[in-house]
């Protein structure tokens, strides 16, 4: 007992002296410190500091305050954007034929360019003192999930102008010349924007770019003044080959010091009109045969104005923090946008077919194979409205969340592509035959852009959001960062000290808070709320604390190879994400009232949520470098083995057969989904038949009964078989006549399109 008295007195006394514990502590972690996690680059740094740290950082630190979440405003359409939905939005999806502006015309066709520009779906974002609608975030995202549900095309053409280019950049930096002198054309629809990054050996990380800008002195409208040279090779750009103004980002080189002493200033933007001379429109891309536009640009020895720099000369080398900033617009609103509306049209499209649809005398829906993926479709596209509407959300709150948009960029686009795969699946070779019939074949050829798109997939999970999380996040190593690349070595000593004691109180926090929630299994967490959902607030807090956890340890262990040790972090970051996919699914069910009809598509999110953390987690221990250490972590998190499992296949029926009838439910779920009028419409067809075989349903008891007393014959064509029942007086001539036009429209449905020979001619396919 002495010597433990004795050890413990030693060890506040090391710990509680400042010069002794800086001497025998401080002084050589900082050492270490200073080797394992050296300071960051000028670029690393300027990415790690943009943007906000919200919700992720409650998450990272193993400690949510779930009453904050609830807390968040719950993000709404205002009076003016709902009239806008209704009106305008309606009025633009009815001069839509997507088989025809994909397939046939190659681009939207004349008239409604016209009517995009007219009213106001490029001046979203744009403030209405410009002429802009000064749309909120939220508005700008169902706006374009509704578009999308009719075409990827027309919804790509109007996200993008509200999304990462001229007018982003100019509202948040811009000078007031330069608002006044482009808003009001961008807002009016005169000016088309477009914004160049991406170039032939560079994708989505501008660090990379090889565009070079030189400052030099220069003719510019008959005098000289002070400039810079550009030469620009890029790719990919959409909207650029109907471009009036080319937002463009470069790498700004001075090599005679005429802005100041450094030659190599950074990333810079400017703004150019594409009249300018030297600026050049070049050939056309067609990404996945879509038919928005998307091409070059190039310009060689191009000069421009000092003033022409986005925000002005003092924003000259400042580009890159300015785009990991404003790529949030993309990566939370755009692509989000774009993959809710896959689920919401696949969800209730795949659903009616799944009904329509007969195989063996009885609807597709029924086989449970069929069930399974039509679970999945419907229990994603509750999730994918949850974020979309929880990261808008942030946005709207004048966040600009750096690691939640990456993480929906991600996760919401791979869980689009995965239900879209399954809609497929279930339509079979109603799915693969183009044609104006065919509601999911260009959504299905239009995927891979969004996975590629604002940093490719891989990247994303790979090195953004764990690489980011891990210091925005985390409440203490980025503050060790700057403490370790403090030039003033004594002071960053004593800073770093002080962070390291908290560090270190934290980190044994987790400790003990991972181990107490593993042997109690998180049972005596706290939650917000009663009921069903309580136990899933407090395994998530318990899987909050295990991920402080581990990424303490994989930091203090791996330092700055954890950055290359991508299949670990990106393990780390999936938890992260699913923690937040959970949250955001939560939020959505308390925020729309605790519907008890949507506990189904809760219970399934959450479960999967968690089943895939603890896949994460586990695949991080197996493949951790230190076996001791790796074997301690997961005795801390899962003494008891990890207990987490996919939902129950009764789970996954009941949110299928909510998909197989009409009601409110599947309304409320697919909500965005355009449906066309009348039956000459792919979606209005499948609709109309889909109802039609409802209403049908008492009629076709009576056949069915009749043929269950061999009054009727089974296997007979269904036009003779509705008039042997007339016949013999099984049901009567307007029942008859309702049958006949449940078949038509269902036989109509489920037929493709076919083409006789020589019709395609010049056509795109």
């Amino acid at each position: 007992m002495s010597i433990l008295i004795l050890l413990l007195v030693v060890l506040i006394v090391v710990l509680g002296v400042a010069d002794i514990r800086r001497n025998l502590i401080t002084k050589p972690v900082f050492g270490l410190f200073k080797k394992i996690l050296p300071p960051l680059s000028d670029t690393e740094r300027e990415a790690m500091e943009a943007g906000d740290v919200w919700w992720d950082g409650d998450l990272f630190q193993g400690k949510p305050d779930w009453k904050k979440l609830h807390a968040i405003p719950k993000a709404e359409l205002s009076a003016e954007e709902q009239a806008f939905m209704d009106n305008e939005v309606e009025t633009l999806l009815k001069m839509l034929d997507d088989y025809k502006i994909v397939q046939e015309q190659r681009d939207l066709p004349p008239e409604v360019w016209q009517y995009i520009k007219d009213n106001g779906f490029f001046a979203m974002i744009i403030p209405k003192s410009y002429g802009g609608r000064e749309f909120s975030a939220i508005a700008n995202s169902t706006i374009v999930s509704r578009i999308a549900t009719r075409s990827l095309t027309a919804a790509v053409t109007v996200m993008v102008p509200n999304s990462l280019g001229p007018g982003e950049l100019l509202m948040h930096y811009g000078t007031q010349e330069q608002k006044d002198r482009w808003l009001p054309g961008l807002a009016a629809g005169k000016e088309v924007p477009c914004f160049a990054l991406t170039g032939p050996e560079a994708g989505s990380d501008a660090g990379g770019i090889p565009d070079t800008g030189v400052v030099c002195k220069g003719q510019f409208e008959g005098k000289e003044v002070l400039g810079i040279r550009l030469n620009w090779d890029k790719r990919y750009i959409t909207l650029a080959p109907v471009a009036t103004v080319l937002g463009l980002a470069f790498k700004l080189y001075d090599p005679e010091k005429l802005l100041g002493e450094k030659t190599e200033l950074g990333i810079t933007c400017a703004l150019i009109p594409t009249s300018h001379e030297g600026v050049q429109i070049g050939d056309r891309h067609f990404p996945m045969n879509m038919a928005f536009m998307n091409g070059t640009t190039y310009g060689k020895d191009v000069f421009i104005p000092l003033e022409w720099i986005i925000g002005g000369p003092d924003y000259a080398g400042r580009g890159w923090r300015m785009l990991v900033e404003c790529l949030s617009a993309g990566r939370g609103i755009s692509l989000p946008a774009l993959a809710t509306a896959t689920g919401h049209l696949a969800t209730r499209m795949t659903g009616a077919y799944s009904y329509v649809r007969q195989q063996f005398g009885m609807a597709i829906g029924k086989f449970e194979g069929v069930q399974e993926s039509l679970g999945r479709i419907g229990a994603y596209t509750y999730s994918l409205e949850a974020m979309r509407v929880m990261t808008a959300g942030a946005i709207d709150l004048k966040l600009s969340p750096s690691v939640v948009t990456a993480i929906a960029k991600y996760h919401m686009t791979e869980m689009s592509r995965t239900l879209l795969n399954d809609a497929f699946d279930i339509h079979s070779g109603r799915a693969i035959q183009v044609g104006p019939k065919n509601y999911l074949a260009h959504g299905y050829m239009g995927m891979p852009i969004s996975i590629t798109v604002e940093g490719a997939n891989i990247l994303t999970r790979n090195l953004m959001i764990f690489g980011q999380g891990a210091t925005r996040c985390h409440p203490y190593v980025l503050q060790e960062l700057e403490a370790a690349a403090n030039p003033n070595a004594e002071e960053g000593l004593q800073q770093f000290d002080s962070l390291l004691m908290r560090h270190i109180g934290f980190a044994l926090g987790n400790t003990f808070g991972a181990l107490w929630q593993g042997l109690t299994l998180g049972r005596f967490n706290s939650s917000p709320v009663s009921g069903e959902t309580a136990n899933y607030y407090k395994q998530l807090s318990r899987m909050s604390r295990a991920l402080a956890l581990s990424a303490d340890f994989s930091m203090l262990m791996l330092g700055g190879d954890l950055k290359r040790k991508e299949m670990l972090s990106a393990r780390l970051g999936d938890v992260l994400s699913h923690l937040y996919m959970a949250s955001a699914v939560l939020k959505f069910y308390e925020d729309n009232g605790r519907q008890v009809a949507d506990l189904p598509f809760v219970r399934y999110s959450i479960e999967r949520n968690l089943f895939e953390i603890g896949k994460a987690l586990d695949g991080f221990f197996q493949n951790f470098p230190s076996r001791v250490v790796a074997r301690l972590l997961k005795t801390l998190v899962f003494p008891f083995g990890i207990g987490y499992k996919m939902p129950a296949d009764a789970i996954t029926q009941e949110i299928s057969d909510v998909l197989l009838k009409p009601g409110v439910i599947r309304d409320r779920l697919t909500h965005l989904c355009f449906i066309g009028e009348g039956d000459e419409d792919p979606t209005g067809l499948m609709e109309s038949a889909f109802i039609a075989v409802h209403q049908a349903q008492p009629v076709m008891k009576k056949i069915y009964a009749a043929q269950k007393q061999s009054t009727l014959p089974r296997k007979i064509p269904m036009d003779q078989l509705i008039t042997k029942a007339v016949e013999i007086d099984v049901i009567t001539e307007d029942e008859a006549k309702q049958l006949v036009r449940m078949n038509e429209l269902r036989f109509s449905s489920i037929s493709v399109d076919s083409f006789k020979p020589g019709v395609l001619s010049g056509n795109a396919l």
